[in-house]
């Protein structure tokens, strides 16, 4: 898959991205740690680190889009498509959504037609190396085609709806869609 390398409007490239957040930086404790996939579906599921690794497993190529104003290109990211997940955890015919939820407390949610979009992960790999800590690891969601803020940190749980529930930054008036070819950052 080649990456796209055109930025989008209000953007300017970086080599190097910072580290956003809440300000807190969950611990991470590899015996500890679990990934919950519940909500509208028939067989609610629990993964190990390990045992989500361990699963078919994509790789893709793309920028990284910030809120703020900057772009990373030529990201290499592996880890588990949504669809997989989805079908594993037998998803009901009513659910049309998820929420992620996070380490953190932060949240976000997408439409699954968003999330079966190729290139969209929960990702433990950037760059041939773990997801390092300070980026989201050991697991993120990576939505490419919108800014970064609807690419969740420290995942620990994907929970399918039927309703959407919106977000952390969402509910504070920044877009739901957050398309950074149009630069839809806020929501009025």
């Amino acid at each position: 898959m080649v990456a796209e390398r055109s930025l989008p409007p209000g953007q300017r490239e970086v080599r190097k991205w910072p580290r956003l957040d809440l300000g807190i930086v969950p611990r991470f404790d590899p015996s500890a740690w679990d990934l919950r996939v519940d909500g509208s579906v028939d067989k609610p599921l629990r993964f190990t680190l390990d045992e989500l690794v361990a699963l078919p497993s994509t790789k893709t190529m793309s920028a990284f889009h910030c809120v703020t104003g900057w772009t990373t290109f030529d990201n290499e990211w592996v880890g588990v498509t949504i669809r997989e997940l989805a079908e594993r955890a037998q998803i009901r015919p009513t659910a049309r959504f998820a929420t992620f939820r996070c380490g953190d407390g932060y949240t976000t949610s997408h439409p699954l037609d968003v999330l079966y979009e190729p290139g969209v992960l929960l990702t433990y790999q950037w760059d041939g190396k773990p997801l390092p800590l300070e980026h989201g690891g050991p697991v993120r969601l990576l939505v490419p085609k919108r800014y970064a803020y609807k690419s969740a940190k420290w995942v620990r749980a994907v929970t399918f709806t039927e309703e959407e529930e919106l977000g952390y930054w969402e509910i504070r008036g920044y877009s739901n869609t957050a398309d950074p070819w149009t630069e839809d950052r806020y929501s009025f």
